[in-house]
C-alpha cells in the first residue's frame, strides 16, 4: 500500500510526507478504497508531536470530505436508479430512519462506516447533521487512537520495525 500512495503523492508532484500526505490518506481511506491513514497520521504526529492538534485537524477534515464523497455518491446512486424499489425492511434503513444522521458518529467503523454514508446520501438525509456527526465521530477516533498509539514505548516500535523488515 505504500507503493500506491508514493505514486499517488509523485504523480500530483506532492511531498510523501507531511500534512498533506496525512490530508490525502485520511481522505482516502474513508472512501470505498480499503487503506488506513493512522498509520501517516502517527507517523506525522510522532515526528512532530508539537502539531499533534494540528494533523489531527488535518486528518479529521480529509477523512470527514471522504465521508460526505460517500454520502454524495450515495445521493447520485439513488438519483440513477430512481426505477428501483428500495428494501421495505433493509436493517440499515430502519436505522437510519430511527437514528437518522446521529448513526453517523459511527462512519469511522471499518466495513461498517463507508456503506453506511452511502446509505445516508441514498436515503437523502440532510447532509449538514450528516456532516457534523460524521466530523465528531472521526475525530473522537483520531484522538483516541493516535493518544493510545502514543503511549506505547518506542521500544516496541523498534522491535516490530525490526521483524518486519526480517519477513
Amino acid at each position: 500500500m505504500d507503493g500506491v500512495f508514493e505514486h499517488f503523492f509523485s504523480w500530483f508532484g506532492m511531498p510523501s510526507v507531511g500534512l498533506p500526505a496525512v490530508f490525502v490518506s485520511a481522505f482516502i481511506s474513508a472512501t470505498l478504497i480499503p487503506a488506513g491513514s493512522e498509520p501517516i497520521l502517527f507517523g506525522y504526529v510522532t515526528l512532530n508531536p508539537h502539531l499533534f492538534w494540528v494533523a489531527i485537524a488535518v486528518a479529521t477534515i480529509g477523512n470527514t470530505f471522504g465521508g460526505m464523497l460517500n454520502w454524495w455518491l450515495g445521493v447520485l446512486a439513488r438519483n440513477s436508479f430512481k426505477s428501483m424499489d428500495e428494501p421495505r425492511d433493509s436493517r440499515l434503513k430502519r436505522w437510519l430512519g430511527d437514528w437518522g444522521p446521529k448513526l453517523l458518529l459511527f462512519s469511522w467503523l471499518p466495513g461498517f462506516g463507508d456503506p453506511l454514508c452511502l446509505a445516508a446520501g441514498w436515503l437523502k438525509l440532510p447532509w449538514q447533521p450528516c456532516l457534523i456527526y460524521m466530523f465528531i465521530g472521526k475525530l473522537l477516533r483520531f484522538v483516541t487512537l493516535t493518544s493510545l498509539l502514543g503511549l506505547v514505548p518506542d521500544s516496541f516500535w523498534h522491535q516490530l520495525g525490526h521483524w518486519l523488515h526480517i519477513i
